[in-house]
C-alpha cells in the first residue's frame, strides 16, 4: 500500500517512505538468493472508499458516491477528492516505486483492478467528476495513465512497470467494453511493459469466480482474445487457473503471454514444478463454504480461506489444502481478533 491511512485490509504491507526500507530490502534479497533468475515484481495500491470503516472512518475516492450491494454498514461514504489530494497520490505510486527498485524488487504493478482507487477513477459509476479527472473515457483513465507516467519518471526507462487493470467492473454503469479496450491503446502507447487482466470490485466480485458462467479455468480470456488482437502488449490473465491443461490451452491460444496463479499456488507452493513435471497436474478445493452464507460472506471466504494458507506458510508450516472454511474462519478470528466480526471486504 502507499498510504497507511489508507489500507484495503488488516495487515496489509505499506511502503511510503524508507523507514523500514531494510525490511523489503530482505525480503528481495531471500527472493533472489533463492533463485537469481527470479523476478520479484511490487504490486502497489491504494483501496479508495474500498477500505472498512474500522480502518478508515473517511475514505476518499473520485467522487462521494458510497458503495452499495449491502456493504454501506461496513464501509464508510468516501469524500470526493481535492485536485491537490489527486496529485498527492500520484505522487505517492511514484515515490513507492522508487523505493521498491532501491530495495531490489525487479519491477512494480500498479493494481488498478478489482474496485480499488484506480479501478474507481475509471468508472462511470464510481467517477462522476466533471474536471479534468471525470466526465468522459479519456478523462476518467487520465489518472491510470498519470500514475503510469510518475512512476516511469521516477524508476527510469528500463524498470519494469505493469497494471492490473478489470475487463470489466460486472456492475450497472461500471467500466467495460471500448472503455477497457481503449485503457488498454493508451497504455501500450504510453510505454507500459505488460497489462495483466482481471475484473470485479467488492460489490460485484467477478474476480473469485461468482460470476463464471462457462467451462473455461480462465475467467477472462475472451476478453483477452480480443485485446491480443488489438495490441501487442505482454499480456497476463488472472482468474480461475487449476490445471495444467486449462494454463496450457490459454497460452496456445495466443491470447495471453503469462498465467497469473493466486489461489492455487497458496495450496500448493511448489506448483510451477508440479505443473512442469506432470501434464494431468491439478490443483482446486473447489468453493470453500461454512454452509451458511452470511458468514461465508461476512468473512468472503472465496479469499481468506487462501489467505489463512498464506498465514500458515508465513508460520513456517505447509499449507493445508483439506482445511475446512470452519478452521478458516476459526483463524481469522484468531489472528485478526475483534475487527474479524467486522466486514473487511465484499
Amino acid at each position: 500500500m502507499i498510504d497507511p491511512t489508507a489500507l484495503g485490509e488488516p495487515g496489509n504491507v505499506v511502503l511510503e517512505d524508507d523507514t523500514h526500507l531494510d525490511r523489503f530490502a530482505a525480503w528481495a534479497d531471500a527472493v533472489h538468493q533463492a533463485n537469481p533468475e527470479t523476478q520479484f515484481w511490487m504490486q502497489l495500491n491504494h483501496p479508495g472508499k474500498q477500505s472498512p470503516k474500522f480502518l478508515t472512518p473517511q475514505p476518499v475516492a473520485p467522487s462521494a458516491v458510497p458503495l452499495g450491494q449491502g456493504l454501506e454498514a461496513a464501509f464508510a461514504a468516501p469524500k470526493a477528492l481535492e485536485e491537490s489530494e489527486i496529485s498527492d497520490l500520484i505522487q505517492r505510486f511514484a515515490r513507492s516505486a522508487e523505493l521498491a527498485q532501491r530495495a531490489g524488487f525487479d519491477g512494480v504493478q500498479i493494481h488498478g483492478a478489482h474496485g480499488y482507487l484506480v479501478s474507481q477513477f475509471l468508472s462511470p459509476h464510481h467517477n462522476r467528476r466533471t474536471d479534468e479527472w471525470g466526465g468522459n473515457a479519456e478523462n476518467r483513465r487520465r489518472f491510470a495513465i498519470e500514475v503510469y507516467h510518475a512512476i516511469r519518471r521516477a524508476v527510469g526507462p528500463d524498470f519494469p512497470v505493469a497494471i492490473k487493470m478489470n475487463s470489466a467492473d460486472f456492475q450497472k454503469g461500471g467500466f467495460e467494453g471500448d472503455d477497457a479496450y481503449d485503457l488498454i491503446a493508451a497504455l501500450t502507447d504510453a510505454g507500459i511493459d505488460l497489462i495483466e487482466i482481471s475484473g470485479g470490485n467488492y460489490e460485484s466480485p467477478a474476480m473469485t469466480g461468482a460470476r463464471q458462467t462457462t467451462d473455461r479455468e480462465a475467467y477472462f480470456l475472451d476478453f483477452a482474445e480480443e485485446a491480443r488482437r488489438r495490441s501487442e502488449v505482454a499480456l497476463a490473465v488472472t482468474g480461475g487457473f487449476r490445471s495444467v491443461a486449462g494454463m496450457e490451452a490459454a497460452l496456445a491460444s495466443g491470447a495471453t503471454d503469462f498465467i497469473g496463479i493466486a489461489r492455487a499456488l497458496t495450496l500448493d507452493p511448489e506448483l510451477p514444478k508440479h505443473a512442469a513435471a506432470d501434464p494431468d497436474y491439478h490443483c482446486d478445493v473447489g468453493r470453500p463454504s461454512t454452509g451458511i452464507k452470511a458468514l461465508d460472506k461476512m468473512f468472503m471466504i472465496a479469499i481468506s480461506y487462501y489467505e489463512s494458507q498464506i498465514r500458515r506458510m508465513g508460520n513456517g508450516r505447509n499449507p493445508d489444502p483439506k482445511m475446512s472454511a470452519w478452521q478458516s474462519v476459526m483463524q481469522s478470528g484468531l489472528a485478526l481478533g475483534k475487527a474479524a466480526f467486522r466486514k473487511r471486504r465484499a
